[in-house]
């Protein structure tokens, strides 16, 4: 099924508004020249590790550790994320650099 022109129109419409809405949001709760308010100082510092828990939730929760290769690509490619963040600190090359690890794992030290 299709949308019509007015259909697509309006869609582009709300689309366009919904998204200029969340870029000024902010600028109109939090205008220049007043404080930050201590919750969104707090939500800062605690949101980046609780996105990173569930990415690593997230990366391991289909794991089985019981058949095949027994985690150990999953497990030996997050060891390099740890080592390389701790190391460098940059997160960037750490997640590019396990991906590529459990990659090259997978398609041929465990294919």
């Amino acid at each position: 099924m299709t949308m019509t022109q007015p259909q697509m129109i309006v869609t582009l419409l709300l689309v366009m508004a919904a998204t200029v809405l969340t870029r000024f949001i902010s600028f109109w709760l939090f205008p220049a020249g007043k404080p930050t308010p201590a919750f969104v100082l707090y939500l800062g510092k605690v949101l980046p590790a609780a996105a990173m828990g569930m990415l690593v939730i997230y990366c391991y929760k289909s794991v089985d550790f019981t058949q095949g290769s027994h985690g150990l690509p999953e497990l030996l490619a997050g060891a390099l994320v740890v080592v390389l963040q701790k190391w460098k600190k940059n997160m960037f090359l750490s997640i590019v650099a396990g991906t590529a690890c459990y990659m090259v794992l997978i398609r041929l030290v465990f294919a």
